[in-house]
């Protein structure tokens, strides 16, 4: 496994993160905890969850899965960088009360003391926002996070789903306080959805923010999503917005063509989609949210693959970028 420093951080991180979303809802606490630790013998040493994890009733539930394999012991905690979020609504289901969710100083509080109990710990490496809260200052947020981080609670702080000029807003704002500001991005990037390059990933390289890509095959679309439909696996090879892009005959000839050009090369596509982020300037490692140890031994292997120059230029023509800002806007 290769490591890479996180963002403008001295955090050495794995360049392969174990997303762990399907832990609880779809894998059970058994076949979850061996499936990390089947990820730190591989050397990967950089989880991701968040606390609305388990969804509907069961929010909180895999932080709590995550919780019952630290207390195996073992060095399990000292090993792993442990990333988790703060923003979804953590009210019981039906009763809806406010500050109950998002970015203001008192859900923070509240939501990091409650991830911390349930993560069995007493501190979280990477402490993520989950989307963009229009409604509280940058001022407020940076407040409560430096109490945090002076309580040795958390030690960086990062954000999911921002737009490239809420990185430079939060990092300007963190800069005036003379706190460290966001060290990582979480968004939405694969070979079938770049427009991050547009503006996302230039702000986070320009402040020193590590880009950790979620959704790296498109809801499964760039995983070998037609020919598991020949062979009558689709019905769980996509999902979402890719089921929905199967529909469009631009969209199927185009991972037609994707496929068959890693057929060519003998190479699997979920392997090729996670190797070329790899490549790819800013990035610090993609979220692969594994249900089975086979499925995290293929994330593996990506990690080891080395896509030739061919290769990368004939991905870029089947899924060319959206090209550089303002240049893409504008001619």
């Amino acid at each position: 496994m290769e490591y890479t420093q996180l963002g403008r951080t001295g955090l050495k991180v794995s360049r392969i993160v174990l997303g762990t979303m399907n832990f609880g809802p779809q894998t059970e606490e058994t076949d979850s905890h061996s499936i990390m630790d089947a990820a730190l013998d591989a050397g990967i040493n950089f989880f991701d969850t968040a606390n609305v994890y388990g969804w509907g009733e069961n929010k909180g539930r895999t932080e709590e899965i995550i919780g019952s394999w630290f207390a195996k012991g073992g060095g399990r905690r000292e090993k792993t960088v442990l990333a988790t979020k703060v923003y979804g609504n953590m009210a019981a289901e039906g009763e809806p009360w406010p500050n109950s969710d998002k970015l203001s100083a008192v859900n923070i509080r509240r939501a990091v003391d409650a991830s911390l109990k349930r993560l069995g710990t007493d501190y979280i490496d990477l402490y993520q926002f989950h989307h963009v809260d229009r409604s509280t200052p940058w001022d407020e947020i940076w407040q409560a996070i430096d109490v945090l981080v002076q309580q040795g609670k958390i030690v960086y702080a990062g954000s999911s789903n921002h737009a490239g000029w809420h990185i430079a807003q939060a990092n300007e704002a963190a800069a005036r306080r003379g706190s460290y500001g966001l060290v990582s991005e979480q968004c939405l990037y694969n070979l079938a959805e770049r427009r991050a390059e547009m503006e996302v990933i230039p702000a986070a390289q320009g402040y020193g923010v590590g880009i950790i890509p979620w959704s790296p095959l498109h809801g499964g679309l760039l995983g070998g999503a037609l020919r598991k439909e020949r062979e009558g696996g689709g019905a769980r090879s996509t999902s979402g917005r890719s089921a929905d892009a199967l529909k469009n005959a631009t969209v199927r000839d185009q991972i037609q063509r994707y496929e068959d050009l890693l057929a060519k090369h003998g190479i699997e596509p979920g392997e090729a989609a996670l190797a070329w982020l790899l490549t790819r300037p800013g990035v610090t490692g993609p979220i692969v949210g594994p249900r089975t140890a086979e499925q995290l031994a293929s994330a593996v292997r990506a990690s080891e693959l080395k896509l030739g120059e061919q290769v990368l230029a004939e991905l870029d023509e089947i899924f060319p970028g959206p090209g550089p800002s303002p240049e893409a806007f504008a001619w």
